[in-house]
């Protein structure tokens, strides 16, 4: 079974987002083919659960990931950084072998 952690900082920043909205049951994550090195993360909020998603929870908040992007992002954890005036989830990703220059995707 795949295994995905989830930050005090990723929970917190999902919370407030949801609550911000008004509705929501968690952050969804899955993966398309992109970028120079392969494959990019994409991130939405999730307002229904997909029939095929598998939900992790930890925090109090939950992340849901399509089925195609659970072998990648195996082992991985969500994290919330702030980088100088940036702000933004970071995936740190055991199964990465690779990263293109400017960080928008990766290689399992």
């Amino acid at each position: 079974m795949a295994h995905l952690s989830i930050t005090p900082a990723a929970a917190s920043q999902i919370r407030q987002v949801l609550d911000e909205r008004g509705h929501g049951l968690g952050l969804r994550v899955s993966v398309k083919p992109s970028g120079c090195s392969g494959y990019s993360y994409v991130l939405d909020f999730a307002d229904e659960t997909g029939g095929d998603d598998v939900a992790f929870e930890e925090h109090g908040v939950s992340v849901y990931v399509a089925p195609e992007a659970l072998e990648m992002l195996d082992g991985s954890e969500v994290d919330y950084v702030s980088e100088g005036l940036n702000r933004f989830f970071r995936f740190n990703n055991p199964n990465v072998k690779d990263e293109c220059g400017c960080g928008e995707s990766f290689t399992v």
